[in-house]
């Protein structure tokens, strides 16, 4: 686990929330040093991680699961984004309140993929938002692309 390095940390209660991010290709190990590679992340609290990925319908695409087991990926690290004073309901509640922006049928890589879940999940349980270097080739994917 790695604590934030950012000052400006904001904690709200005393329930820890972690970001747990994963590595989409082997490749991460030699671009990660260069501040590059490609990430699936989510978010750890309560001892649920919950996450959001693509399906074909137009339900939502948050799914919950064990911590730093996502199926399909390589565990890289936690990170501990701040805290919050939610109860485990609340946190649920919130997950209902972003799985209309959150649907399988609206992922997209570059303007709506699991890391900006997880930054809009962390900024609304903690105040804080993920490292910028986890989603950082969505945004220059998005420089480069005519996404809106």
């Amino acid at each position: 686990m790695l604590c934030r390095k950012n000052s400006s940390v904001v904690d709200r209660g005393n329930v820890p929330v972690y970001l747990n991010v994963y590595d989409l290709t082997p490749i991460n190990g030699y671009a990660y040093w260069f501040g590059l590679g490609v990430y699936h992340s989510g978010v750890e609290v309560h001892g649920i991680e919950y996450a959001f990925g693509a399906h074909e319908y137009p339900s939502t695409g948050i799914f919950e699961g064990e911590p730093k087991q996502c199926e399909g990926f390589t565990f890289r690290k936690s990170i501990l984004i701040g805290k919050t004073d939610l109860g485990p309901l609340e946190v649920r509640a919130t997950m209902d309140q972003l799985a209309d922006k959150y649907k399988g049928s609206s992922y997209n890589l570059i303007t709506n993929n699991c890391n900006h879940f997880c930054d809009d999940t962390c900024m609304k349980l903690t105040g804080n938002p993920i490292p910028s270097w986890v989603n950082r080739l969505a945004r220059i994917g998005k420089l480069f692309g005519n996404t809106p």
